[in-house]
Formats: structure tokens, sequence, C-alpha cells
């Protein structure tokens, strides 16, 4: 018995599995630990690193002044992380789905403020 086929299923996942078989990609969630804890700790990765703009949105609004904050690098953050959005969506990939959105949302925050202050 294929060991894909051990898993519980029901349609969605049997729609999984078979795609999966065909394409000849590794089982989820995958037999070994270490790739079955990185599958869960990137949605960590995935929304804790587009936080760590939150200082920089607190400190633009709080003090209502951007001097020293680049619009053109931020406006470049912005428009390339869209790319990773479309990559994510058309790859299926929901990891980068959720983190480039993310991504996107904070920085056009910081943007935002830029050109207001």
């Amino acid at each position: 018995m294929n060991p894909v086929d051990t898993v519980p299923t029901d349609g969605v996942h049997h729609q999984q599995v078979r795609k999966r078989v065909s394409q000849e990609l590794e089982q989820y969630p995958h037999p070994d630990k270490l790739k079955r804890f990185m599958d869960g700790a990137i949605y960590v990765a995935g929304i804790g690193s587009p936080l760590m703009t939150l200082p920089q949105i607190y400190k633009i609004y709080s003090t209502a002044d951007a001097s020293g904050v680049s619009l053109a690098t931020w406006s470049g953050f912005t428009f390339f992380a869209c790319f990773w959005i479309a990559y994510g969506v058309v790859h299926k990939e929901k990891p980068i789905i959720i983190s480039y959105t993310l991504w996107v949302l904070l920085q056009a925050t910081i943007v935002l403020g830029v050109l207001l202050y």
C-alpha cells in the first residue's frame, strides 16, 4: 500500500493526494519530522516578519514625522511584494500569499505615512 493512501481522506484531500502522486510531489503532511515542523513554522515566519515593520509604522504615525524614511525604498518594497503575491497565487503557495499580502498592507501603510508627513 502506498503511504499516501494511509492518511484519512475527504474529497478535497483525495484530489490533492492524486495531484501530488501524479506530479511526483512530496507527501503532505511529510513523514520527516523536520519537514513537517518547517511546514508549520513557515506560517509563523510568514506572519511574524511583516509584523516587524509595526515599530516603524508606530514611529511615523505617533510622531507625525517620516524624516529618514525613504519613500523610494518602501515604495519599491511594496511594488515587488505584489509580484510575490502573484507568484504565490500562480503556484498556489499559501504561505507566500499570506506573508506578502501582510507585507504589502504594512509597507503601503509606511508609504502613506511618508507621503502624509
